[in-house]
């Protein structure tokens, strides 16, 4: 064989070699167009410059930069363009640009929480996967990707996992779906392969002793709901029997002026030494929360009512009320009384329905977030008891913290107890309906983005299931501690309501 020959056979063999090993390689040797995907990050701006979840001041530049390394790392079949939008304009312009590209599909990242651009990106037809970045943009996430399920809408797939090794899972569908094939049902066979397993949901003892159904509900009817949200007073209706009363802010603010400075000072006297850690809360803050307490306490013995709910931030921000009201309502929920965040009244019926068939036990109102990766329901707000046993239970340790989302203020982490059997509900009085699912508590999660107070738990349950009602009952959630569906279905059945189950 002379050299020409001996060098043309080898150049052959290599080729065939090369081809065997490169799967993205034709027949003809010419490399397969890798897909294009485009990665839309849904937020305010890089760093954010305003409240809301995770908090003033924080900077996505890192947390995107990660996502696009790893992306880039170990999904190399694709080429991984980026952008971000902060709303619906932002999203068409980038779907009205791609017209004329050659993008493939879509990931888009929520990253705080409310930003409107999954829906228009969703409108192209091309494939979408719809990524939550936990305690950033979990609101928004949970609402729409209910709203996408419930029309079932198969071009748009979900992953919703602290655990990115999911996120890279489910980019891989881009790969393995064709034109007109349900991508949404290949990114849940990813997830659903990914979910942990149900782990064991036998809990500690815990003997509740509930009202019987019929005095319960008389009850309600003897309770109260004040609803502080702007300058409205008088009646408003009720909910499941409990009459709601308007309150004005400059009622509140008032008997926050007029609280007794001395009596001020010895509540926060006593929350510095019961607190297991204060940080970044001077003390003039304790004590503008202490007066605060007070006035909450002197309108609801005014009116006669044992609950209150506050329009929290409309009325800090507008100037309304000069200190937040969490570390009161703290007080409040620990001595059997209520005190709900941001003026939901419908939570705050909620809270009184588990406080008065408990006898005493405090319902916690929160933002929920899923976590596919730990199969966990995260319970997160800056308002909760530690008293989840009612006023005479024993007490779990506690922080004074700053509000989260804005670094302002004074509220409260509490670390809750594990291993018990837990109860959550949502009242609505339009459809008489109540919205029960029961979890497990497993952890409380220290994580510094989003509210205080993070109570992880394990649902009972369909998991998949809990994905699906947001979109209807809207974000918050009601949980008292105790396996109360039991209680809880024959309260709704003496009413004439109905319980929804959610998992």
């Amino acid at each position: 064989m002379n050299r020409r020959r001996f060098i043309g056979r080898c150049a052959l063999a290599a080729s065939a070699a090369g081809f065997l090993i490169n799967p993205e390689s034709t027949v003809a040797g010419e490399p397969k167009k890798r897909k294009q995907i485009r990665i839309v990050y849904s937020l305010h701006a890089e760093k954010q410059p305003g409240p809301d979840w995770p908090n003033k001041g924080f900077d996505f530049g890192p947390v995107m930069n990660r996502i696009n390394e790893t992306l880039r790392r170990r999904c190399p079949q694709f080429d991984f363009v980026t952008s971000m939008a902060n709303g619906p304009d932002q999203a068409k312009k980038i779907v009205e640009e791609d017209k004329t590209a050659a993008i493939d599909g879509y990931i888009v990242y929520q990253l705080n929480c409310w930003n409107q651009v999954v829906q228009t990106i969703a409108t192209t037809g091309k494939p979408v996967l719809y990524a939550d970045f936990q305690f950033g943009g979990s609101g928004g996430f949970l609402v729409y990707t209910a709203g996408f399920l419930r029309k079932n809408t198969a071009n748009v797939g979900f992953v919703a996992s602290s655990r990115i090794g999911d996120l890279v899972e489910a980019v891989k569908c881009f790969e393995s779906v064709g034109p007109g094939e349900n991508f949404a049902a290949a990114v849940a066979d990813a997830r659903a392969r990914r979910t942990r397993k149900p782990g064991s949901l036998d809990c500690k003892p815990d003997s509740v002793k509930c009202l019987s159904a019929s005095e319960c509900l008389q009850r309600l009817k003897e309770a109260k709901i004040l609803a502080v949200r702007g300058q409205e007073s008088g009646p408003a209706g009720e909910i499941l029997g409990i009459p709601i009363v308007h309150v004005p802010f400059a009622e509140l603010n008032d008997a926050w002026k007029a609280a007794d400075k001395d009596e001020a000072k010895a509540i926060a006297d006593n929350w510095e030494k019961t607190a297991r850690r204060i940080a970044d809360v001077s003390r003039e803050t304790l004590e503008q929360s202490a007066a605060m307490y007070l006035a909450e306490k002197a309108v609801l013995k005014k009116y006669g009512a044992n609950a209150i709910t506050i329009n929290c931030l409309g009325g800090f921000y507008g100037g309304h009320i000069h200190a937040y009201p969490c570390l009161g309502f703290y007080e409040l929920n620990n001595q059997g009384l209520i005190g709900g965040c941001e003026c939901d009244v419908r939570s705050a019926a909620s809270m009184v329905l588990f406080t008065t068939l408990t006898q005493g036990r405090p319902g916690y109102i929160s933002d929920p977030v899923m976590d596919t990766s730990k199969r966990q329901i995260i319970y997160a707000h800056c308002v909760a008891s530690n008293r989840v046993f009612g006023p005479n239970g024993p007490s779990n340790p506690v922080e004074i913290l700053t509000h989260s989302e804005d670094r302002q203020g004074a509220s409260v982490r509490s670390l809750m107890p594990v291993g018990y059997m837990t109860t959550s509900i949502e009242l609505e009085q339009s459809r008489k309906e109540i919205l029960l699912h029961r979890a497990k508590t497993v952890g409380n999660d220290p994580d510094d983005r989003a509210c205080r107070t993070k109570l992880c738990a394990e649902p009972v349950g369909d998991f998949e299931k809990l994905f699906t009602m947001w979109d209807v009952w809207g974000w918050h959630r009601v949980t008292c501690y105790g396996d109360l569906k039991d209680q809880i279905l024959a309260v709704a059945d003496a009413a004439g309501w109905k319980v929804v189950e959610e998992a």
